[in-house]
């Protein structure tokens, strides 16, 4: 008798279905890291240009949008005194993903 057995090739076949299923969760776990982090990525790339503008720092407390390239990310600006004379802090708040994902940027500036 040459060659395998019916029992040997099902075995065979299921621990190959074992390690496939394996590889494609995997992929998609980490296809869900990459677009998350796309995400967050963008969310900070638009924070850092917003706090670093100077016209922005002039402006008072708000909330906008920066539409219309990225309309579904939102900001919020928060400015408050800290304990040293002459310093204040800006909070530029920025959500994503339907305001279930934010992050926070703050600023020390002296005061105008």
């Amino acid at each position: 008798m040459k060659g395998f057995s019916l029992l040997e090739v099902l075995i065979a076949l299921a621990i190959l279905t074992g390690v496939i299923m394996t590889v494609i969760v995997s992929f998609n776990y980490h296809l869900g890291i990459v677009a998350r982090d796309k995400g967050e990525t963008e969310a900070v790339l638009l924070a850092r240009a917003k706090i670093d503008d100077p016209a922005f720092l002039l402006l008072p407390t708000g909330k906008g949008t920066f539409a219309p390239e990225r309309a579904d990310i939102a900001w919020e600006k928060k400015v408050s005194e800290t304990d040293f004379p002459g310093i204040r802090r800006l909070i530029l708040t920025v959500s994503w993903d339907n305001s279930k994902r934010n992050l926070s940027l703050v600023r020390y500036a002296s005061s105008l």
